[in-house]
């Protein structure tokens, strides 16, 4: 039997090391000052949460959908969480890149979320509709005002990310859902 090469065996076994504690700042050369930094990175942690919430309850409502608009419903759900998930990483990134260290994991961001939990079970259509909507606008209130502070603070990037990004992704899907919820009667033909 051959001798086993320690050269070749990886090092699994280590100290974990925890490099930066969350909500620190790590100094970058990007010509904002350190309070901006810092209340962006505030804003968007709190959004980042939120979305991640979001992304998954649209998840959720994916999964769980049923009645006469299944279909149609089942595959816009989807394309509104892929285009939220990818909102997330976008989100993250920009935490990132202020210094800042944003939040990732579930326990974490069932802590930080403002979007009310909904039940492990299945919902009726218009309780999963209107659970988004609420969500939505929650997102959407905060990216308006984290908007206006970045603004006056000249974090430009942050403010860009969340109009153009958070709002601009947020209003059309509010829209879509929004008009599933419209009182029109569905007609069942007999022939």
């Amino acid at each position: 039997m051959p001798k086993p090469s320690t050269e070749a065996q990886p090092q699994y076994k280590v100290e974990y090391r925890e490099i930066q504690p969350y909500g620190t700042l790590k100094t970058l050369p990007i010509a904002l000052e350190d309070n901006a930094r810092a209340q962006s990175v505030a804003i968007l942690n709190q959004v980042l949460a939120d979305t991640m919430t979001l992304r998954d309850l649209y998840k959720k409502h994916h999964w769980q959908m049923s009645g006469a608009t299944f279909y149609q419903l089942h595959l816009l759900l989807d394309k509104h969480y892929e285009e939220q998930a990818a909102l997330v990483d976008t989100i993250a990134e920009r935490i990132m890149a202020l210094g800042g260290i944003s939040v990732a994991m579930a326990p974490d961001v069932a802590d930080m979320t403002r979007i009310p939990r909904p039940p492990k079970g299945r919902e009726d259509v218009p309780t999963q509709l209107a659970r988004l909507l609420e969500a939505h606008e929650i997102i959407l209130r905060q990216a308006h005002e984290g908007a206006a502070q970045a603004d006056e603070s000249g974090d430009d990037g942050t403010n860009d990310l969340l109009v153009s990004e958070v709002i601009r992704t947020g209003e059309p899907q509010v829209w879509f859902l929004a008009e599933h919820l419209a009182e029109t009667t569905l007609l069942r033909s007999d022939k």
